[in-house]
């Protein structure tokens, strides 16, 4: 079944150096640019992660007739796009960012844009869909009213998930879920308490309930979390069957239709910068874990998850640059619909009969980037989930060949990384030579490895109690009758297991011989 995304397109540029000295003009940081990079942001951003896990996805969208949106349709390439002219300049959103902090960011072309159409193909493509995510940026495409009426006639058969925006349309009634995060939802709640007759509709909206998991005390009859007076207010207006406020590093919490209870969804603990994409990330998690017939609770369960996953590996700026899929290359969006006469969208939103079946291997390897997903993926499929660990710095040819031979003994490979700071801990001051974000990046170069997952502890227990892999691999060279790692992992009723080791090959072996070069 094919995933379709609805929703408004931008242009993301990200400009990254250092900033050392002031400018000699005005009180303000110079920033000595290293790096640019571009991307499509909004729902192509969405629609990006969605192909990079290896689903077939199809993005519904507009696009302005300006280099803008030419770079945008060259950055969706591996989408399935079916696109109408936008009638307007292609917005752009320019970042820049001094090593880890933002310094400032430049928008052009986002001010108000009228209501583009949505043209037959369009249409079509949306009908087509397994399930939807309407990414709203508030550009207009989700106040189409011919895209409206056949949005709210499919959200009683699929499930339709709705990323609001501020400045977008409603999201139409009876969708399975809406995930504002909690500013959005408390804005939006706050105007409409406004519209009945103030505050007190907000404040009584969560007062006196049994909230699993949420602040507040029902005994004493005192107002809720903020989250859940802003969501039950919002299930009530937007009628759909659930509101997931999204609250950063809390986790989120579920309001559902005919509950007077609210969950509480927690988010693992982890170590991450900048947050941009983690909504886009657990809009596209929910879609999967929704088109897998997962319940709506554990599928938000697993998104916040998977969100903060995403996170902790480096967010968006560790995304990859979008590349020519093989089977539709560069050129699949406008160009193919003209072609066609029929439109991109009558074909591209088919859907087929039969169980979800897991993403199809690019080029001989899997495009999961999450590993959390990935492994969810490959043990729903009968697979065997296989994980190892270390610090990997200075890859060398006993590294590749223990994660060659790891990677045989299941369906994927999975490397739970020590973060710098754990590498620090346990190796020295000196240590890592390099980087987490390079170490990860090397290891995903290679055709045995799968997905990385960074971990800041001094040991993988925490990571491994997230991923539970049916097999634990470590090195030969292990002297201890026991791995540290086997209570844990035969709790879940894996196994661990030794593979060669080569130790004439070693990273400190190296370390020193580099030093002696140096």
């Amino acid at each position: 079944m094919r995933i379709v995304v609805v929703g408004d397109v931008m242009l993301d540029v990200d400009l990254s150096g250092d900033a050392t000295r002031l400018s000699p003009d005005a009180p303000v940081p110079v920033v000595d640019v290293s790096g640019v990079k571009r991307r499509a942001g909004g729902a192509g951003l969405v629609a990006r992660m969605l192909a990079q896990d290896g689903w077939p996805v199809t993005l519904v969208t507009v696009l302005g007739d300006d280099d803008a949106g030419r770079q945008l349709e060259q950055h969706l390439a591996g989408v399935r796009l079916v696109s109408g002219p936008s009638g307007y300049a292609s917005p752009v959103k320019t970042r820049v960012r001094a090593g880890s902090h933002p310094v400032v960011r430049f928008d052009q072309g986002c001010g108000k844009a009228p209501i583009p159409d949505a043209t037959p193909a369009m249409l079509r493509a949306v009908e087509k869909a397994g399930v939807i995510i309407v990414a709203d940026y508030g550009r207009g495409l989700a106040a189409n009213p011919q895209l409206r009426d056949l949005l709210a006639r499919l959200a009683g058969t699929i499930p339709i998930i709705w990323d609001p925006h501020p400045a977008g349309a409603d999201p139409v009634p009876g969708v399975a879920v809406v995930t504002p995060n909690l500013a959005e939802a408390s804005k939006a709640a706050q105007a409409l308490a406004g519209e009945r007759g103030g505050g007190q509709a907000a404040a009584s909206a969560g007062a006196g309930r049994d909230v699993h998991g949420v602040a507040g005390d029902p005994l004493t009859q005192e107002p809720q979390d903020e989250a859940v007076q802003a969501g039950r207010i919002l299930l009530e207006h937007w009628q759909s069957r659930a509101v997931l406020v999204t609250k950063g590093e809390q986790g989120a919490v579920l309001l559902r239709e005919g509950r007077t209870s609210p969950d509480a969804v927690p988010a693992p603990r982890v170590e991450a910068g900048d947050p941009c994409g983690a909504g886009d990330r657990l809009a596209a998690s929910l879609a999967v874990h929704l088109l897998a017939g997962r319940e709506l609770g554990e599928a938000a369960r697993l998104a916040v998850h998977d969100a903060a996953d995403f996170l902790a590996n480096g967010g968006v700026s560790a995304f990859p640059d979008s590349e020519a899929d093989p089977e539709t290359g560069p050129g699949t969006g406008r160009e193919a619909e003209a072609a066609s006469g029929a439109g991109a969208g009558a074909g591209a939103g088919a859907a087929t009969a039969g169980p979800l079946r897991p993403p199809t291997p690019v080029g001989g390897k899997r495009r999961i980037s999450e590993p959390l997903l990935l492994a969810r993926v490959v043990r729903d499929n009968g697979g065997k989930v296989v994980a190892t660990g270390g610090c990997f710095d200075l890859l060398h040819a006993g590294h590749v060949r223990s994660l060659a031979a790891a990677r045989e003994l299941g369906d994927c490979l999975i490397v739970c990384l020590n973060s710098d700071d754990s590498v620090r801990r346990l190796k020295g001051p000196e240590r890592p030579i390099i980087g987490q974000q390079d170490r990860a990046e090397l290891l995903l170069a290679m055709e045995c490895v799968d997905a990385v997952m960074i971990f800041d502890e001094d040991t993988p227990e925490a990571a491994l109690e997230r991923l539970r892999p049916d097999i634990w691999v470590k090195g030969g060279d292990y002297k201890g009758a026991r791995l540290p790692e086997a209570d844990l992992v035969e709790k879940w009723g894996g196994r661990c297991i030794t593979v060669p080791y080569h130790p004439a090959r070693s990273t400190t072996g190296l370390a020193d011989a580099l030093a002696k070069v140096s």
